[in-house]
């Protein structure tokens, strides 16, 4: 179950699962900051570089991860850009800043160089945005990632929050495969290939009910525990995971800096005072 839904709940052991918490969280945001800014392809190519570096240094179940890659395939790369080029062939002009058409059916279908190119900025940004987060979700625990949201000033109750939301996503999925033999074995179909997709959909619905009570009762269950053991008493509170910043703990830090400074400067001189023409640097120089 652990490596089918990416998330950790024991510590790796290569050199960035050996991160403190702070450190991770910390570079999380500094990151996503710097792919959000930007549509320039030119600065997002190295972030998603590192990125994917740290993600194969992580020697992780390529399964679950290829399975959500060829999902983001097929709907921002192949259906997302389908859509933009039929209902708005013109995003190339209006976004880079030059139309070089290459095939035309009619004045409202074609298909120009600069729409290909806005087309795969977009796809590449949105590829750039998965791979942090993959390299987040592998690098960190949840009692990590509770911890580290603390430790940059977040309230220790809503970090108590997120870390159950993590750590109970493997008993609602045990409780659905659960729930599901037990209507397989009632001689419900969901898994026959006699079966029309719409049809499954219909069966899967019975699977909810049990589903959200069953949930519902953990909860209750988890609130008791916690207020018997006298949760939120306290302004503060300590973290079972948290450890004390080591050598490449700081050298991280300093790098997440100079990536912060960048990233502020980029904000205020690029974005804000002097912004481009166009949202989408391209090869042709329109900028």
């Amino acid at each position: 179950m652990n490596n089918r839904l990416l998330i950790n709940y024991t510590p790796g052991t290569t050199p960035i699962h050996r991160l403190n918490g702070a450190t991770k969280v910390m570079g999380f945001i500094v990151v996503t900051v710097y792919i959000i800014m930007t549509f320039d392809a030119r600065i997002m190519l190295p972030m998603f570089l590192l990125c994917t570096a740290g993600v194969i240094s992580m020697r992780p179940n390529w399964k679950p991860i290829l399975l959500i890659m060829g999902f983001m395939f097929i709907m921002a790369g192949v259906i997302g850009s389908m859509m933009i080029i039929l209902i708005r062939p013109s995003s190339g002009l209006t976004h880079v800043g030059g139309e070089t058409v290459i095939v035309r059916w009619t004045d409202h279908f074609f298909i120009s160089r600069e729409l290909l190119w806005y087309v795969g900025a977009m796809y590449f940004k949105r590829l750039c945005s998965l791979s942090t987060a993959i390299l987040f979700i592998l690098a960190i625990t949840p009692s990590e990632l509770a911890a580290g949201f603390n430790k940059i000033g977040m309230p220790y109750k809503i970090c108590t929050v997120l870390s159950l939301a993590f750590r109970t996503i493997p008993d609602i999925a045990r409780d659905y495969i659960d729930i599901k033999n037990s209507l397989m074995m009632r001689g419900v179909e969901l898994d026959s290939r006699k079966v029309g997709l719409v049809a499954r959909l219909k069966q899967t619905v019975f699977i909810l009910s049990p589903l959200i009570m069953t949930s519902f009762g953990r909860i209750g269950t988890i609130a008791n525990a916690m207020d018997l053991r006298g949760f939120s008493k306290l302004k503060r509170r300590s973290w079972y995971s948290e450890r004390e910043p080591t050598r490449a703990d700081w050298i991280a830090r300093g790098i997440i800096v100079l990536v912060a400074i960048f990233v502020i400067y980029y904000i205020v001189f690029v974005r804000v005072l002097n912004p481009p023409p166009f949202s989408y640097w391209s090869p042709w120089g329109y900028w």
